[in-house]
């Protein structure tokens, strides 16, 4: 330990040996395995607080920045922000849950009468192109004869169900579970961020060079741009559709609003709800409002997916569409649905390094 006026000198690092600057990298490749090891289950409450954090850092240091004092500028803003983050995932799903409840309300309530009266075949069911004549057929085989319903219900195996309650009451408890810690570390980024950023720079710089900090800028850029491009455009689509089926009258337009939401998040999901609505629709307002449904829903989601997705996600970073299309779709079929963040922003530093190398090679004189 130094003692006041020893010379500072003796302090200063002494440069590695190349051995011992291997086995340094060793220790901490190991140690850095082992703490991947310890953390992988929290791993996807990480990641999420990231891209929670780079998508709504902008907005969040100009809030902050109107917090006068440095004790309330610390602790109100990181707290009110994560609360945001809070309630933007679980009003939505809390309203859900509620009209799915009511929905298995009226269901259980209306097997029982299924299985003793029938179902009778509704009028709109023979009008249907091409099928109308089978599905009326096996409507009346199955459904209208109250021995087939019931025979058809009885195949329902409960203990099937029952697995399934099981499996969905575990998934529930495990998604609670990570919200909970992506909003704790939400928090800690928030309010230690900045240094944290000046740390990650100074170490890429020192390890990597300029190249790397200009990567991970097009890294942060396209995540912030992908959840522009999914988040909010997932949003619009949501309430274009949903304007959609208050006038058109379809029923629970709100839950249908909200599914749509959250589903045009992931390419082709908005056209698998607004088609079920449509299927809802022909008994409700027949087969005119069903096609006026399929034909807006496919206009608002061409002009989404096909020109502001693109400008959103690929803008930032000049990323080709293509590359965010294969970007999404690789990305949810590898990481589930954070790999709709991941999988542009690894694309993006791909390419950032494809332009980096033929722009070095291009200046390069020819031998």
């Amino acid at each position: 330990m130094l003692e006041p006026g020893d010379d500072l000198r003796a302090a200063q690092p002494v440069p590695l040996s190349p051995s011992r600057t291997i086995s340094r990298l060793v220790v901490t490749a190991a140690l850095l395995a082992l703490a991947v090891f310890l953390l992988w289950d929290f791993l996807p409450a990480l990641i999420w607080a990231t891209v929670l954090a780079i998508a709504t850092w902008p907005l969040y240091t100009r809030v902050a920045r109107l917090l006068h004092g440095e004790a309330r500028g610390a602790i109100i803003a990181p707290l009110v922000f994560t609360l945001a983050m809070g309630a933007l995932f679980l009003v939505p799903l809390a309203l859900i849950a509620i009209e799915l409840g009511r929905e298995a309300l009226f269901v259980a309530h209306w097997l029982p009468s299924l299985e003793r009266t029938g179902l009778p075949v509704p009028d709109w069911v023979g009008d249907l192109p091409l099928l109308g004549r089978y599905v009326a057929r096996w409507w009346q085989a199955n459904l209208a004869d109250p021995g087939a319903a019931t025979e058809l219900l009885g195949r329902l195996d409960r203990s099937t169900v029952i697995e399934w309650t099981r499996t969905l009451g575990a998934q529930l408890a495990r998604r609670s579970t990570v919200l909970t810690f992506t909003l704790l570390t939400l928090f800690f980024l928030y309010r230690s961020g900045a240094s944290l950023v000046r740390q990650i720079e100074a170490l890429v710089l020192q390890v990597v060079g300029p190249s790397g900090r200009r990567v991970g800028m097009n890294m942060v850029h396209s995540v912030r741009g992908t959840v522009n491009g999914l988040v909010l455009v997932g949003l619009g689509e949501g309430l274009l559709l949903g304007i959609a089926y208050v006038v058109l009258g379809l029923p629970h337009p709100v839950l249908f609003g909200g599914v749509t939401a959250m589903l045009a998040m992931i390419p082709f999901g908005a056209p698998v709800v607004f088609c079920i609505g449509a299927l809802v629709l022909v008994p409700e307002g027949g087969m005119t409002s069903a096609l006026v449904l399929i034909v807006f829903g496919t206009i608002v989601v061409f002009v989404a997916d096909h020109f502001v997705r693109p400008v959103l996600i690929g803008g930032a970073v000049a990323l080709p569409f293509l590359w965010v299309l294969l970007g999404i779709l690789g990305g949810l079929e590898s990481f589930g649905l954070l790999g709709l963040f991941l999988g542009p922003a690894i694309m993006a530093a791909l390419i950032s390094l494809w332009r980096e190398w033929i722009a070095a090679a291009a200046s390069q004189p020819e031998a």
